[in-house]
């Protein structure tokens, strides 16, 4: 029986340049216990949909234009404040993609667990705080978190991002909600933890009888959880269906597209003609951070040892995958050998230059030819200035242009990036994730470097989007000459563009080889941990994995 009928939902967003049909004549239903997965990519109105129902948008300029979301027999969308806070409170909860900025970073993990038992105290059945901490501590047993009665006490930023995410999924759960909305809840995670959060909300729905929807832009995410999924782009409905029905027997061109943006096989260029002269050597590499959380004055746990004895050669016109979770030390790596982080120990060599030691008016001529692009390009882009101004930066400073034809400059590199020219003038915030993340790499590619190293340049962005990125480092290496390490916690993203890999865990580097002679037989447990973790795009399959885990 359905919990939830959703049927010719409309949400218009009014805005100063017109009217914008975010969600355009959307219905759907599910049952308790049924877990719906809604698909798409940024923008499509998915997460919309689903804020929609709870009165989450703000108003203006979000207006509900028509349609019915009803739960239980009770429309949402003509629910008053107060229906809505009991519906919120009870009966609906929200896994929200951050968990950071979800998480009031001044209060305990616990407090804020047991907040909404303490103010619906007749509801939970629960007459005191100790009762409500046992229920909360129980909880946190369930959804997996170790030593919960300890970690009760603790802050969010005490917690790891797995962590974090199995808290607010202990949030959710803990007034017993009928419906529970997760909207990319594994989106920023390493793929060993995304796949135990899918394991463990498959397991909470299922014990619970829980109705769950799960928002998600990667299908291949979803495989093995969903009973339905309902494909959605720009605002409207594509495909609906079963799970297998959608993989197996999809009619949708879009769908396929989704299907097809999923990272899968070797890397798509042949290998390109190598030096034997390596561009880069690391030798014996540490970086150390003082521990400032531990209270442990031994010599051993003062410091946490980011990178510990790293050692390691890159050839000209290489490209290596360095590979690890979060923490691993891979980031820290990265930066440490274009000198944006200080060394403990060690040394690097760029074409035979040895770079630790060197002041930062001695690395100037260094950085022409070394580049990073970063993760966020939102965050790693300066907001007050237009693309112009930001591609001309770096072609002034290093002398590569001048003010007289610079202009011809900046044009080449929008070109060489697939970005119209007519952009030129707009700030970061007016473009999408993927547009942002073209004018990083055009930025890191103004000054015709050598190396460039990119962390994580994909991980937060659409399946569809991540493989035109790729597809376009891989042309601007093949374009230009680069010699590039490529870091990442996803295997299949790696096997897709490296030449060779690097795995990586607490500092060190645990196994390397050749790209396909790792994936076909790796040796480590580790490595062979991270490749069985990553989603596949076959529900059958993906639910064995899931089920395995």
């Amino acid at each position: 029986m359905a919990i939830l009928e959703v049927s010719g939902l409309k949400v218009y967003f009014h805005t100063r340049n017109g009217v914008i049909k975010a969600v355009d004549d959307v219905s759907f239903s599910v049952d308790s216990g049924e877990t719906l997965a809604i698909v798409g990519e940024s923008g499509s109105g998915k997460s919309v949909t689903c804020y929609s129902l709870l009165d989450l948008l703000p108003k203006p300029p979000a207006k509900i234009e028509g349609g019915t979301a009803l739960f239980a027999g009770k429309d949402l969308l003509t629910c008053s404040s107060d229906e809505m806070r009991h519906h919120r409170c009870n009966d609906i909860a929200v896994i929200f993609q951050d968990p950071m900025t979800s998480l009031n970073p001044f209060l305990t993990i616990g407090e804020q667990l047991i907040e909404p038992l303490i103010y619906h105290p007749d509801k939970n059945q629960i007459q005191t705080r100790g009762e409500a901490k046992k229920k909360a501590v129980a909880l946190l047993d369930e959804v997996g978190i170790i030593d919960s009665q300890a970690r009760f006490d603790c802050y969010p930023h005490e917690f790891s991002g797995g962590m974090r995410q199995r808290v607010m999924i202990a949030m959710a759960l803990i007034t017993e909600p009928k419906l529970l909305i997760c909207d990319e809840p594994t989106t920023a995670l390493d793929v060993t933890i995304q796949a135990q959060i899918l394991k463990l909300i498959k397991k909470l729905q299922e014990t619970r009888n829980v109705a769950v929807i799960f928002i998600s832009h990667d299908l291949g995410v979803v495989a093995g959880i969903a009973d339905k999924v309902l494909v959605m782009c720009d605002g409207t409905i594509r495909e609906t269906g079963g799970t297998d029905d959608i993989f197996y027997r999809t009619q949708n061109d879009y769908t396929r597209k989704l299907l097809a943006a999923i990272p899968e096989g070797p890397k798509t260029l042949p290998n390109r003609a190598k030096s034997d002269e390596p561009l880069i050597e690391v030798t014996h590499l540490k970086t150390y951070f003082r521990n400032q959380l531990n209270s442990n004055n031994s010599e051993e746990n003062r410091f946490v040892k980011a990178v510990d004895n790293v050692s390691l050669e890159i050839a000209r016109g290489e490209i290596l995958g360095l590979v690890g979770e979060s923490g691993s030390g891979k980031s820290t790596l990265g930066r440490s050998i274009l000198q944006l982080a200080p060394t403990t120990g060690g040394s690097v060599k760029f074409s035979g230059q040895t770079l630790t030691g060197l002041n930062a008016k001695q690395l100037v001529p260094w950085r022409r030819k070394m580049q990073m692009i970063f993760q966020d390009p939102y965050a790693s882009l300066n907001p007050r200035m237009t693309v112009f101004e930001t591609l001309s930066e770096p072609l002034l400073y290093h002398g590569i242009a001048t003010k007289k034809n610079i202009a011809r400059h900046v044009r080449q590199l929008m070109d060489d990036v697939g970005l119209s020219q007519a952009q030129l003038r707009k700030y970061p915030h007016e473009f999408s994730g993927g547009q942002r993340q073209r004018i990083a790499i055009g930025r890191a590619i103004a000054t015709k470097p050598e190396l460039i190293i990119a962390d994580e340049p994909v991980s937060a962005l659409d399946v569809t989007i991540q493989a035109q990125i790729l597809d376009l480092i891989l042309e601007l290496v093949e374009r230009h000459n680069l010699t590039m390490m490529f870091i990442s916690h996803d295997l299949s993203v790696v096997r897709y563009i490296s030449d060779r890999v690097m795995i990586m865990n607490r500092g060190v580097i645990i196994e390397h080889g050749d790209t396909e002679t790792l994936w076909a037989s790796p040796k480590q447990r580790y490595t062979k941990e991270l490749l069985a973790a990553i989603p596949l795009a076959d529900p059958a399959a993906e639910r064995k994995r899931i089920a395995s885990i």
